[in-house]
């Protein structure tokens, strides 16, 4: 049988990966699909020939995008260029042209992919996007497949490796948050423009994707409420694990009676679940099912080849079912396209969580109380409280609480009344707390 041809937009990182795949496993991956994957044309303004692997074995190689999207001997078209545009326009124009697509981007299919699905039925061709959330980690396929026969009740991951790396040193090092920040820019962890990774853009693009999949929802990215990590400070790091917490930042999304909740923060949860424990540039993704319980996929959440082994799995799965009736392959978002529900997605200020609370109050008798008053009349519970020695000459002290579960529209009015305390200064610091528990 011939091999197929494939169109690679894009030689980086991850397209220099996927060609070494490639050609490094080509043997293994022509037994795997029960036929050789060959990529005929690509297309790049600039790359290292250096660092990548059987670029000898590539066609031909231009500048022009839109020439491999309408090449008429590409028959898989691999968008590895990111970013929102020209990369919807190309993967749309390649699926006009009958084409099936394999991408890692996630912001395209966080943001638009609700239309490149659509015409993509429309076409009868497959869209791969197991690369677009966790880098290496199979989660897309065990959503989709793995897990087809549970009800998903949640999902937490920590898929932003930069942010994890971060969180990971001001723990470990005792080091503030600026400080680690240029380290992971030094380290090219983090990009010159930070913003996506350490205000959880990034991670929101992956948790809308996991969220649709585990729930049967269309893609709603702009639902997802997201904060960042950016004002966590050493302090906080500290008493948490004084605490017995530690700090990651968390997307999570789970089916409540009100509607999916769906949302990046900051999150306190308890050092001994395995997912607090993982560290440095590292992912994770913990799935709580109805039949199995809850799952832990764990790996490499971005890199040239951890990437590239997603991207090169979903071009085998497409290889597979070229001869495939279009009806009978496993939907891009794991439902039926017409099974999708439309339940709604539930604002933060619906969400229910339990929370971490530091404030500087006033070291004189009746302050504390009144505080605990104003908590409860919100009919907020302390589960601990933790009041530190004040400094030297400091007449406010260091008050750190974690509260039960409650409403985040009644805790939002007990801070507003707490910070508009004389006794109180400046602003309480908020995070949110999860058990994750089975």
């Amino acid at each position: 049988m011939k091999p197929v041809k494939v169109g690679l937009l894009g030689l980086g990182t991850v397209g220099g990966g996927t060609v070494t795949v490639l050609a490094r496993n080509a043997v293994e991956i022509s037994r795997r699909a029960g036929r050789g994957i060959e990529i005929s044309h690509a297309a790049a303004r600039a790359y290292d020939p250096d660092r990548i692997q059987g670029l000898d074995r590539i066609g031909r190689i231009g500048d022009d995008a839109f020439a491999i999207v309408n090449d008429p001997d590409v028959q898989i078209v691999v968008e590895l260029i990111g970013g929102y545009s020209p990369a919807r326009e190309l993967v749309l124009q390649a699926i006009a042209n009958g084409k099936h697509v394999v991408t890692a981007n996630k912001a395209l299919i966080a943001t638009h992919g609700n239309e490149i699905f659509a015409a993509a039925r429309d076409r009868g061709v497959m869209v791969g996007f197991e690369a677009a959330v966790a880098g290496g980690i199979p989660i897309i396929k065990a959503l989709r497949e793995g897990l087809a026969a549970n009800h998903i009740e949640w999902i937490a991951g920590i898929i932003n490796g930069t942010g994890n790396f971060i969180l990971t040193e001001m723990r470990d090092k005792q080091r503030d948050f600026a400080d680690v920040l240029a380290e992971a820019q030094a380290l090219g962890y983090a990009e010159a423009d930070p913003t996506f990774d350490i205000e959880g853009i990034d991670a929101a693009h992956k948790l809308t994707i996991l969220s649709s999949l585990a729930f049967g929802v269309p893609l709603r990215f702009e639902h997802c409420f997201t904060e960042g990590i950016a004002k966590v400070g050493a302090l906080d790091v500290a008493y948490a694990a004084e605490l017995g917490y530690r700090i990651k930042h968390l997307g999570i999304t789970r089916r409540s009676a009100g509607g999916i909740e769906l949302r990046v923060h900051p999150t306190l949860i308890p050092e001994r679940r395995l997912i607090a424990n993982v560290d440095g540039v590292m992912n994770a993704v913990l799935v709580k099912g109805d039949a199995v319980g809850p799952t832990l996929y764990y790996g490499a959440g971005a890199g040239a080849l951890p990437t590239a082994s997603a991207v090169v799995a979903d071009l085998v799965d497409v290889v597979r079912t070229l001869t495939t009736d279009p009806s009978n392959r496993v939907p891009h978002l794991a439902f039926q396209p017409d099974e999708l529900a439309d339940i709604p997605s539930l604002p933060m200020e619906a969400v229910q969580t339990a929370y971490y609370l530091r404030l500087s109050a006033l070291d004189q008798p009746g302050v504390m109380a009144r505080i605990a008053s104003i908590l409860a009349d919100q009919g907020i519970s302390i589960e601990a409280i933790k009041q530190k020695e004040p400094a030297e000459g400091e007449t406010h002290v260091p008050l750190v609480m974690l509260t039960h579960r409650v409403i985040e529209r009644q805790m939002n009015t007990a801070i507003a009344q707490i910070e508009a305390l004389d006794s109180v200064q400046g602003e309480v610091t908020r995070i949110r707390m999860e058990t994750l528990s089975g």
